[in-house]
């Protein structure tokens, strides 16, 4: 792919440490967010490294789509045997970098590990060719098949609230279809991705189709240009100027993107399970999850019941480093940034008459922990209602009936997810009315790791999907393929030459095969 004219960064990138990553730089530090602490420093890549990762990665795929299924999922099998050896040292690395408490942390690997599992199983039945039947009787001495054909190479920039499933978990699906990848990690959480890019190379000894590129946004930028394909994961802002950059190539893009998702909570709902799954949806990974809980509208009849079980629960909850390991539910904000954006809101739903019941500041001391809140008196006059937050606040919205919670839900720039809770067949009613792109039942989050189901968002959520067969085939070409099953004769009834007697008997056939009724195939006209 040809490379554009490249924009010159002019300004500092500020890393979601909190210390400015300057254009050029050489280096960047990586901090624990839970005590400060350095506990890297990684390169700062520029353009000219992204190139040379980008041509090494293209060099390397044409002979790993050429192992096939079978043989790309015998490697990414021995890889998924290798991150299952060590959990132990990849959880440390990314509990360390992310300021994620353990039991968070240790999920992430294994998810990877599915992602492998489920693509080995289902790439083969998702890519094969497709026979299509022809839509009128002239194609009927033609055999028509839909081809899936990968792009060549996929640049996938990722955030850094899932440095794992958001980055390596996108590449998975990209590499079973047969691309090369190459990925630009957040340079907040770059070390335990880099650490699984590792062991394919250097332990599993895997084929050179896997690429890390490390720094902020300079990188970013000339990974756009270097590939066929984009990924990308983090705010509406930012996809913007990844689209403007990709629209100099004309490189087709895909996107999943914030969310403010809703949970509605019916007159019919358990309070206290409903309750309980708020407090789960909406505060783990301190509330840094696109899916989490933002808002949520219950029943007048329920809400007194729910909202007591609501700030039991919360404030139950044991936060701050979480070392010994799983001694505490609620660990530390990634991104300092982000706690800036979440006090915002909170102060400015206090100033327009919000109630804080538990939360609402800054933990003092080392790290950067943001207590779990719970606000009520809340509206959509609030940015705590409208603006994505991303971070551990529920606010609680009491609603006269389920009409009003319904459109109080579609009242938002986002449709990530939702959650629907009450009497199942009732609440699928409700959840079929919600402009989201995915709808839990009584439930939380659990579309995140239903990979079998396609996850992606409405408005500006998001474009294209990741997971189920549409999460590998954005990953594809489609090349159609038209045959002509019997090539006896030397011509052809449509090619050259043209003449009066063949032009009336092709429109003759045409009209037959497309007219509707007797009249019509006999060029009547319509009954008058």
């Amino acid at each position: 792919m040809a490379t554009p004219t490249k924009t010159e960064t002019t300004t500092a990138q500020r890393s979601t440490n909190g210390s400015p990553v300057e254009a050029g730089a050489r280096s960047f530090e990586v901090r624990n967010p839970a005590t400060g602490a350095v506990i890297s420093t990684r390169p700062a890549h520029g353009p000219a490294d992204v190139a040379a990762a980008a041509q090494r990665a293209r060099a390397a795929q044409p002979a790993w789509e050429a192992l096939g299924h079978a043989g790309r999922h015998q490697w990414l099998g021995l890889w998924r045997d290798w991150i299952l050896e060590n959990l132990e040292p990849i959880t440390d690395l990314l509990q360390a970098e992310s300021g994620k408490v353990r039991q968070e942390a240790a999920a992430e690997p294994p998810l990877v590990c599915d992602a492998i599992n489920y693509y080995g199983r289902t790439s083969a039945e998702f890519l094969a060719d497709e026979r299509i039947s022809a839509h009128n009787p002239l194609l009927k001495g033609k055999s028509l098949k839909l081809l899936y054909r990968p792009f060549g190479l996929v640049g996938i920039i990722s955030p850094w609230n899932f440095p794992l499933l958001l980055s390596l978990g996108d590449a998975i699906p990209a590499l079973a279809a047969g691309c090369s990848v190459v990925i630009k990690p957040s340079e907040l959480t770059p070390l335990a991705a880099l650490e699984l890019a590792r062991g394919w190379t250097e332990e599993v000894g895997g084929p050179g189709v896997i690429e890390m590129v490390t720094g902020a946004g300079e990188p970013a930028q000339a990974l756009i240009d270097e590939v066929d394909f984009v990924q990308f994961t983090g705010s509406a802002v930012t996809a913007k100027k990844v689209m403007s950059r990709a629209a100099e190539t004309l490189t087709p893009i895909s996107f999943e993107l914030g969310g403010k998702d809703p949970m509605l909570v019916l007159d019919d709902a358990d309070p206290v399970r409903a309750a309980n799954g708020a407090a789960w949806g909406g505060l783990a990974n301190s509330g840094q999850i696109c899916l989490s809980v933002e808002r949520v509208y219950v029943a007048e009849q329920v809400y007194d019941e729910f909202l007591a079980a609501l700030v039991d629960r919360v404030r139950s909850l044991r936060q701050g480093l979480d070392e010994p390991h799983f001694t505490n539910e609620i660990g530390a904000m990634t991104n300092p940034a982000q706690i800036e954006i979440v006090e915002d809101h909170v102060a400015d739903a206090v100033a327009r008459g919000a109630r804080v019941l538990t939360g609402g500041r800054r933990r003092e001391g080392p790290g950067d922990f943001y207590e779990p809140t719970v606000l009520v008196d809340v509206d959509h006059g609030m940015k705590v209602m409208r603006d994505e937050t991303f971070g551990p606040v529920i606010p609680v919205m009491k609603v006269p009936s389920v009409d009003e919670a319904v459109r109080l839900a579609n009242d938002s720039d986002y449709g990530l997810a939702a959650s629907v809770w009450g009497q199942k067949g009732r609440a699928e009613e409700v959840a079929r009315r919600l402009e989201v792109g995915a709808a839990n039942i009584n439930d939380v989050l659990l579309n995140y790791i239903a990979f079998s189901i396609p996850m992606g968002g409405w408005k500006q959520s998001g474009i294209g999907v990741r997971w189920g067969a549409p999460g590998i085939r954005k990953f594809c070409r489609t090349e159609s393929l038209v045959i002509t099953r019997l090539a006896a004769t030397k011509t052809e009834p449509m090619w050259f030459p043209y003449s009066r007697a063949k032009s009336t008997v092709l429109s003759t056939l045409t009209r037959l095969v497309t007219a509707r009724g007797l009249r019509g195939r006999l060029g009547l006209g319509p009954r008058r």
